[in-house]
């Protein structure tokens, strides 16, 4: 799989060599530029004051951390425009439609930074303009490229006038790519052109160029080419998907989960839970749902313990259909001497005597894990918020144990995935104390845990989950526990929320991870608290207000009357203020 993820600076070792590649990729395809494009971009990264332009850099990666493409843009935020200075793939890589990925996630990053356009330099195709014809057809292939975009170059200038006319033999076109919206007016060119020569020619251009090739744009507004290669998109086409790039909650549904189905009298933990959350939330028009990838369990034992890993795995590949073991023998837990028997074994890696082992139940956990790192593989790409909709739930597993119906910590491992590219807030708001994570990341300080639950003292899993588990060695502050009473009204529970928002921001997270427990909710039979459908469209513009990249991850909710409605009023409420607040 290729991933697409930004680079915000060069403070992670991940980001460090991913820059070095970009380096050595620019130097190598673009051997006569000057040696400052590529030494700056630490700094670019960090200094828009000095360039005066905010630089994003996007990369494409593959699973093994080989940088296989790069593009390298600008951002004026007075000015309100992009400019794309590189796009490019590895000498020796296969395009492979990287260039296609590439560009259309530039393309996103402008859209979202809500500018006017994206300007970029393509040199010419007609042999009037270059006269270094052994140019041309390369040049015709890169315009068809950006054609399909609805990108053409910008007519009756004098853009393309050389600076060094002895030297220069083939300047380039400004291409325009106005992301579906009305060309720009000539005022507003003008002062996008002066602007992309002062901050990126300065050395070289004189004022009295820039005022020739300024004063050259007479059209208004401003004039493309008309197409060569393809046939450019209708605008009345491009502008509802431009709005809806504005505001797009990405929804990864684990297609597997019904395959675990316990039949077992007084099993709330059910199917029905996906269905009636999705039938709410696509009627919402929020959501997009994405291409769910297939991970390799290195990402599980990353986080988990191998051991528990192999019993599960091995356990459920053995077990007849329609078959299950469930624990009720609990030994101490001797690493050296560990139970044989299998039923015995299920004690010794589980926590209670209600989740069991099927068939199943291993491969629906691992295609959940599959929807939450593809998930945050999509924040590290063109995402801002994504909702991985799994079941079975996660947050109760821990390294070595399972439990509480949960298998794999499938948010635990999307979030020691992401921080690998930055610090991870992991907001737990589900009834039930996050175990799980509070055991995986207890020691850890790039890792934010904080969960708001029922007090141990009379809700599961009783053992963990009190105030004063504040974290070891380095993670000694930084894990979070609001427990509360046993009968807590919506407002109440809002002030703690405001209280672990606070706290997240003072972490200040590349990254946060919602573990979204509906089992707050008035009448689940899991919990005890009231909270309504207002109640959770409330929670969710608190914590939209937040501009963190986000990925939601299921967790409980059981009352199947109102699960859907309570989802849907929390994402109505998110989306209000993350994406139009």
């Amino acid at each position: 799989m290729l991933l697409i993820r930004r680079i915000q600076d060069d403070t992670m070792l991940s980001d460090q060599r991913a820059i070095e590649q970009v380096q050595v990729i620019l130097k190598s395809r673009f051997p006569d530029v000057r040696e400052k494009y590529s030494t700056n971009i630490p700094e670019q990264l960090t200094n828009p004051l000095k360039y005066r332009f905010r630089t994003s850099l996007l990369i494409a990666e593959n699973r093994r951390g080989t940088v296989q493409g790069f593009s390298l843009m600008y951002f004026a935020p007075d000015l309100r425009f992009c400019f794309l200075d590189f796009i490019a793939s590895g000498k020796n890589v296969m395009s492979g439609g990287i260039g296609t990925s590439l560009y259309e996630s530039t393309r996103q990053e402008a859209i979202k930074l809500r500018a006017r356009g994206l300007f970029f330099e393509c040199l010419p195709d007609e042999a009037s303009v270059c006269l270094n014809t052994a140019l041309i057809e390369q040049n015709k292939a890169r315009l068809r490229f950006y054609e399909h975009f609805g990108a053409f170059p910008l007519i009756n200038t004098q853009y393309e006038t050389p600076v060094t006319p002895a030297a220069d033999q083939c300047p380039p076109y400004l291409v325009c790519d106005f992301l579906g919206q009305p060309p720009v007016s000539r005022a507003a060119a003008r002062k996008i052109i002066r602007a992309i020569l002062e901050r990126k020619y300065e050395d070289i251009v004189t004022e009295d160029y820039i005022s020739t090739v300024v004063d050259s744009i007479k059209d208004d507004p401003v004039k493309l080419r008309a197409p060569r290669y393809v046939r450019p998109p209708k605008p009345e086409q491009d502008a509802p998907a431009l709005k809806k790039l504005h505001g797009t909650i990405y929804l990864a549904v684990n297609d597997r989960h019904s395959i675990h189905h316990v039949r077992d009298r007084g099993y709330v933990e059910s199917p029905v839970r996906i269905s009636t959350i999705l039938s709410e939330l696509n009627a919402t028009g929020l959501f997009k749902e994405m291409h769910v990838h297939t991970f390799s369990e290195k990402y599980i034992r990353e986080v988990h313990d191998h051991g528990f890993i192999n019993y599960f795995k091995r356990v459920c590949e053995s077990l007849p259909e329609g078959k299950s073991i469930y624990p009720y023998v609990f030994p101490v837990r001797n690493p050296h001497k560990a139970p044989s028997d299998d039923s015995v074994l299920a004690g010794y890696y589980c926590i209670d005597t209600f989740t069991p082992l099927n068939k199943n139940a291993y491969l629906a956990a691992r295609r959940a894990v599959d929807c939450a790192l593809s998930g945050a593989a999509r924040l590290l790409s063109d995402a801002r918020a994504v909702y991985a909709l799994v079941r079975p739930p996660g947050h109760h597993a821990e390294r070595k144990v399972f439990g509480g119906f949960c298998y794999f910590n499938s948010a635990a491992i999307a979030a020691h995935f992401l921080s690998r590219y930055g610090k991870v807030a992991m907001l737990d708001i589900d009834y039930h104390h996050g175990n799980g994570q509070q055991d995986i990341f207890y020691a850890r300080k790039d890792v934010l845990t904080l969960s708001i639950h029922g007090h141990p003292s009379f809700a599961y899993p009783y053992f963990t989950g009190f105030a004063d588990e504040k974290g070891e060695g380095e993670g000694t502050g930084f894990n979070i526990n609001y427990p509360l009473k046993e009968r807590t009204t919506g407002e109440e529970y809002s002030r703690v929320l405001g209280r672990a928002l606070v706290r997240i921001s003072r972490f200040n997270p590349g990254f946060r991870i919602v573990l979204l427990g509906l089992d707050t909710a008035k009448g689940d039979p899991t919990g005890t608290w009231n909270l309504t459908a207002g109640d959770f469209y409330r929670n969710g513009m608190e914590i939209g207000k937040q501009k963190i990249p986000t990925l939601f991850v299921q967790e409980g909710g059981y009352k199947n009357r109102v699960l859907g409605i309570n989802a849907r009023n929390f994402f109505q409420g998110f989306y209000e203020t993350f994406f139009n607040g």
